[in-house]
């Protein structure tokens, strides 16, 4: 099966070229399951439900978020009735909505989806993902129960991205780190056949810093700022992973990175 994760999708030009390349990215890389997260999808911050329904009507099979997903007013209701939106699975359980979703379908490969968010210099306090993801492998098996498992890493350190990439390599099928709105050069397949990526990058306006205007460079200048952080509205980059993974085993066969339009020179044009 082939799978791809785009990253953080940031306002109103990310999500325009996310849903200007959808509806065709399925038939033209031969992809059978998309994941988008969608962090940042509204002003920058958070999503709302109207933003959410858009991208799953237009193809998207599971949208992920993280630290600024309750920024949008009445998320939180939408969360409990529309199970493909995901929060971080590590959470405590008081929080709205669910970490995880396993798609169960008798057309399609079962595949679990699974949302996490770092501890390491994050706003939101959740359980450990390596002790989260311990519980949830002793539940569910890779290659038996499940033909693929994925999981969106939305941390702000790449050591911790990378050590949860070798923690849980040869149990799931990819890690792949969201949040610092950059891509990495260093998706690989790790010794034991899991695909790995610090992290995808985002989807959106790259002249800009990670995304928000330059007029917060002020902030860095002066030491503060009382501007408010607005989203970059230019041309946007689409910034994704391509996954292959194996339906026996579950583990991945390549892992390919994919940049579309915008200011980052493209790649993956020619994927087969």
């Amino acid at each position: 099966m082939r799978i791809l994760v785009c990253g953080d999708i940031v306002g109103r030009s990310g999500r325009e070229v996310v849903l200007q390349h959808l509806c065709n990215l399925r038939e033209r890389f031969c992809i059978n399951f998309i994941i988008l997260n969608v962090d940042n999808a509204a002003h920058g911050f958070g999503i709302t439900g109207e933003i959410a329904k858009q991208f799953l009507e237009n193809g998207a099979d599971i949208l992920t978020g993280g630290n600024h997903l309750f920024n949008q007013k009445g998320i939180s209701g939408f969360l409990e009735s529309e199970k493909r939106l995901l929060r971080p699975a590590n959470l405590p359980s008081t929080v709205p909505g669910n970490g995880v979703f396993i798609v169960s379908e008798p057309d399609r490969p079962k595949i679990a989806v699974v949302h996490l968010i770092g501890q390491v210099n994050m706003p939101l306090i959740g359980e450990n993902a390596f002790y989260y993801m311990d519980k949830f492998l002793a539940s569910y098996h890779l290659g038996s129960d499940l033909q693929a498992i994925v999981i969106d890493f939305h941390a702000e350190v790449t050591s911790e991205k990378s050590a949860l990439g070798h923690y849980l390599d040869g149990r799931v099928s990819a890690v792949v780190g969201t949040h610092t709105h950059i891509p990495t050069a260093d998706d690989r397949i790790l010794e034991r056949g899991t695909a790995f990526q610090t992290d995808v990058g985002m989807c959106g306006d790259y002249d800009s810093v990670i995304g928000m205007q330059k007029s917060i460079i002020g902030k860095f200048v002066k030491g503060f700022s009382y501007q408010r952080m607005l989203p970059a509205d230019g041309k946007a980059t689409l910034c994704g992973t391509i996954i292959d993974i194996d339906d026996r085993t579950g583990l991945a066969t390549s892992i390919s990175t994919l940049r579309i339009d915008g200011h980052l020179r493209q790649l993956g044009q020619n994927y087969q």
